[in-house]
């Protein structure tokens, strides 16, 4: 949680938001930062043809939309819940004048937003490959390393295969054939249709 709850919630205000409901979209101007309290909220866009890309899926606690308030420019994705949410909003000017006045929240904010693009510049790496199993296992890596599980299939993947393929650029039928693959070649157990890694 980059800003302390009681701090957000003296300062901002609660929105109750159902499963599937935009936050905002993109090349709207910034003119909240928002921190969840209890949900998921995924940042996507849409490529030409009308397929989602899914750019990440946040949950509790993570925060969105301080990156457009920083640069003063439209959001470059959107923002929609993927489950019934809780989320702290607070305007824009009130946000810059905590981080200005909290020189630990300006570290913590930048230490978020390396992370956002240390992500970035992985998943980049895997997204250029053409082979599906590259692509899916970098996803995998990059999950999994971030919760600090180091044994074979201690980790129980939180997305959904339609998810996998949104963030990866894959058809969600390539994703499920190359689960089924990564299981016969016992990189990743599949237990009641939930995959571990």
């Amino acid at each position: 949680m980059i800003i302390n709850e009681d701090l957000l919630l003296s300062k901002g205000e609660i929105r109750y938001y159902k499963p599937n409901q935009l936050i905002f979209c993109e090349n709207e101007f910034p003119f909240y930062y928002y921190q969840i309290i209890e949900g998921n909220v995924k940042l996507n866009s849409y490529k030409e043809e009308g397929k989602e890309f899914i750019h990440s899926i946040l949950s509790d606690g993570q925060n969105f939309g301080e990156y457009a308030i920083f640069a003063d420019k439209p959001y470059p994705m959107n923002a929609e819940t993927v489950t019934k949410s809780t989320i702290v909003r607070l305007p824009k000017q009130i946000f810059l004048d905590v981080v200005g006045q909290r020189p630990e929240l300006l570290s913590r904010i930048v230490r978020s937003l390396s992370q956002g693009m240390y992500y970035e510049c992985v998943m980049k790496k895997y997204l250029t490959s053409l082979s599906p199993v590259v692509k899916i296992r970098g996803l995998l890596d990059y999950l999994k390393s971030s919760q600090n599980k180091n044994f074979l299939y201690s980790f129980k993947i939180p997305l959904t295969r339609n998810q996998m393929g949104c963030l990866t650029g894959l058809c969600e039928e390539t994703v499920i054939r190359t689960i089924k693959k990564m299981e016969k070649e016992k990189i990743v157990s599949i237990r009641n249709g939930k995959i571990f890694y």
